[in-house]
Order: C-alpha cells, then structure tokens, then sequence
C-alpha cells in the first residue's frame, strides 16, 4: 500500500470508498490517544463523499481536508515519538529507508538464537495466545495465504534464510508446514517474506482474531 506520510499512514482513498480512524494510523502515540483523530477523519470522509455524491466532486478532496486540519499538525508533531520513544522534538523525520522485507538478512550472517520456552508469566506459548485472541476459522475454508511460487521457499526461503516453517516429519525430513486454522493475523510473512512470494488475503466470513 502507497504510504502517504508520518512513518505508516496509507494513502487513504481507493475505489469505492476511504480509509479513516485507526485503520488509517490516525494515533497520536504520545498521549496513547485516538478517538478525535478517528472522529474528525470520519467526519472529513463523510464530507468528502457528500461532495463526490451531489456536487460530482472527487474523493481525493479527503486527503486534501486532512492534510489542512488539525489532525495532520497533531500527527506531523507526533510523527518520531514511536521510533525514538521520547519526547524531544526533531526537525527531521526518522524513516524506514527500505521496505521491511528487503531488511531481513540472510541466516549466515546471524546466529541462532536459544530462546527460553515459555514461561507462563511474561511470555506464552503460540497455542495459549492462540486462545486468549479468540480466533476463529471455519477449518474447511480455503487458505487465506498461498504461495505465488511453491518453489521458491525449497529453493531460497530454506537454504538462504533457514525458514521458520519448515519442520521435521516423522522420517526426520524438513518439510513445509503452514498452520493456516492457527493464524494469529499478524502478517508478518506477508511483510517479512524476502521474495513477496505470499499472497495474503482476510479469512472468509467473521473469522480471525477476535
């Protein structure tokens, strides 16, 4: 998705309707607060879709409002508090430079972590986090992530990045495994995926985290 400004804001309009609220980032993460930001995106939305209905104007005149409304200087002064988790202002503003994908490096360069199992207090296992989000799906769904290329994780995912999602089988073979009913919607293989090789879409009907 075309980021618009301040760190992760969409481009907030598309074919048929607009993006506002949190959905659009519209989070001012200094005082932990969004509801006005929410309310007047919506209420700048609503307006600019008044206009595109009776008087045949675009809906590109949202991001035009938001652009000159106080919701935009109240993010723009916001902007590098997340990064920097600090309250000194910056003349500049701190970016990504590069899509997250193109930052995950090959497993050469790093070593395995040993990470301690979970231990009930400060840290869980996938299947009680699986729980306590009240996610749902309907198991005889289709798959809501495919692959583009069923190739490429054999291929490259597994050799250069040691992919996560391969296990072991009961004959000690690495094999490519994806828990699609015990998603968390996280999208961090969508994101994270060095070769953009998943096609990822919401599950059918109400299902997901909950």
């Amino acid at each position: 998705m075309i980021l618009v400004k301040f760190q992760s804001i969409p481009y907030p309009v598309f074919p048929g309707g607009a993006i506002i609220g949190c959905s659009a980032s519209f989070l001012n993460v200094p005082k932990i607060k969004g509801t006005h930001t929410a309310m007047k995106s919506g209420m700048l939305a609503a307006e600019a879709a008044f206009g595109a209905v009776h008087e045949g104007l675009n809906m590109e005149t949202y991001l035009d409002n938001l652009k000159n409304s106080w919701v935009w200087e109240e993010l723009r002064r916001a902007r590098n508090y997340r990064p920097l988790y600090t309250k000194r202002k910056s003349p500049f503003t701190l970016k990504h430079g590069m899509p997250d994908h193109e930052a995950t490096d090959v497993a050469r360069l790093h070593s395995p972590i040993q990470y301690p199992k979970p231990d009930g207090v400060l840290s869980f296992d996938v299947p009680t986090s699986l729980h306590r989000s009240n996610t749902n799906h309907e198991r005889d769904q289709p798959a809501h992530f495919r692959l583009m290329d069923p190739k490429i994780p054999e291929l490259v995912n597994l050799p250069e990045y040691d992919a996560p999602e391969y296990v072991s089988d009961n004959e000690n073979q690495l094999k490519l495994q994806i828990n699609a009913v015990n998603c968390l919607h996280c999208k961090a293989c969508d994101i994270k995926d060095p070769k953009q090789n998943i096609e990822w879409t919401v599950p059918e009907g109400g299902g997901g985290p909950g």
